[in-house]
């Protein structure tokens, strides 16, 4: 589980998370809560919040009475349905508002409930019916305060100015400008827990992989080396002991070696980020990779030194002339390969050669060992080339940039 922290003296966990208010039912899955302490503090606000407006305007507005008061608790108690019903709330909010002021009664915080409303349904993507519900809302008000104002209550009322309609359109678009922003917002941590998501997706994938093609590369060279002695003390067992069992030898260091490194690469998924037991092979092991050819009856010559190379390219390079050399004892007749380490520039040149020919149909290797070869050196930017020879023979050829190279072509 992903743990969350919070730097001291950067912004709190909320603002780069979402707050806690928020909603995504898409994309979290179950139905939307029920925003029961909201609502009734807000109905408190509105009910209490009446009274004393009701007080400031007295003998201009309406008295309240009890169905003024069925109004307001009517108006904020919809806002408890507003994350799972948001345009049936607007709406209705708007409606009981306008029966509220055509009624005469007092300008209060019964208009924060439609304000709560609209803001509900913008951010959570019914845009356009919240500029239709307070559009009606204030198209009822100027019809009421210009024209029908003759017959309702209060008695004697005057037609509002013109300039108060202005104030009160800047306030309409002051509260959905605000809903606007939210929304935008909201859109915006989804998109970044969407891209956190993928992120972790693919780290653990591209995890999978590695460990995939450590395992491939370990066990095939080992279980090579192994079937080739196996083969080798079997036929020896009567006529040449001493020769057999010197086989064995090689067949019980070759596994505690294969068994070695299989639990380091897969202690990384027992405790990841811990530091590995044992270092990452490198090109400096080469002499075990010509001793544990030998072993298998394949003669191999190194040419050229390597220089030296940061820790992924050496892996890298030390697996590709490990599968080289493994895909030789497997699939190719012959008994002497040769490996070449060379600088090409700024890059690190590496050829495995055998003289064939090939004895099976997987000659060269098989798709899993080339393709996981291709990968390594596709992920540092580098490549392989793989065939057979003009000759008869197999040439493996890999060219990996050195860390000069690849961060002059990064610029």
């Amino acid at each position: 589980m992903e743990q969350q922290h919070v730097r001291r003296g950067g912004p709190p966990a909320w603002w780069r998370h979402g707050p806690p208010w928020r909603e995504a039912p898409e994309d979290e899955g179950r139905p939307a809560r029920w925003p029961w302490r909201s609502t009734a503090l807000l109905t408190v606000f509105v009910l209490l919040g009446s009274n004393f407006a009701a007080h400031a305007q007295e003998g201009e507005r309406a008295a309240l009475d009890l169905f003024a008061r069925v109004l307001l608790f009517v108006a904020a108690g919809q806002l408890l349905w507003r994350y799972r019903r948001p345009r049936v709330v607007l709406f209705g909010t708007a409606a009981t508002v306008a029966v509220y002021l055509g009624a005469g009664y007092p300008y209060g915080p019964v208009l924060l409930t439609v304000a709560v409303a609209c803001f509900s349904a913008v951010v959570t993507g019914h845009r356009r019916a919240a500029w239709a519900a307070l559009g009606t809302l204030w198209a009822a008000r100027v019809l009421v305060a210009h024209w029908l104002y003759r017959w309702l209550p209060p008695s004697g009322d005057d037609a509002a100015s013109w300039g108060q309609e202005i104030v009160v359109a800047t306030w309409v678009v002051a509260v959905v400008a605000l809903s606007e922003l939210a929304r935008a917002r909201r859109e915006q941590w989804a998109r970044e827990r969407a891209e956190r998501a993928q992120a972790a997706r693919r780290r653990a994938d591209e995890e999978r992989l590695r460990i995939a093609r450590e395992l491939h590369d370990v066990l095939a060279h080992s279980i090579s080396v192994i079937n080739v002695q196996a083969g080798v003390g079997l036929a020896l067992l009567d006529s040449d002991p001493e020769q057999a069992r010197t086989a064995l030898t090689t067949i019980k260091a070759a596994s505690k070696e294969a068994l070695g490194e299989v639990r380091q690469v897969l202690d990384t998924l027992r405790a990841p980020g811990d530091a590995p037991r044992a270092p990452a092979p490198g090109l400096d092991r080469l002499p075990e990779l010509v001793e544990a050819a030998a072993d298998a009856g394949l003669t191999v010559r190194v040419e050229g030194t390597a220089p030296r190379l940061p820790p992924g390219t050496d892996l890298a390079a030390f697996r590709i002339v490990q599968e080289a050399l493994t895909n030789v004892v497997r699939h190719s007749g012959s008994r002497h390969a040769r490996v070449r380490l060379a600088t090409d520039g700024d890059a690190l040149r590496l050829s495995v050669d055998d003289d064939g020919p090939a004895t099976g149909a997987d000659a060269g290797g098989s798709g899993n060992g080339l393709a996981g070869m291709r990968e390594r050196a596709a992920a540092l930017g580098g490549t392989i080339e793989a065939g057979p020879r003009p000759d008869g023979g197999f040439r493996v050829v890999a060219v990996l940039p050195l860390p000069a190279r690849r961060e002059e072509e990064e610029r």
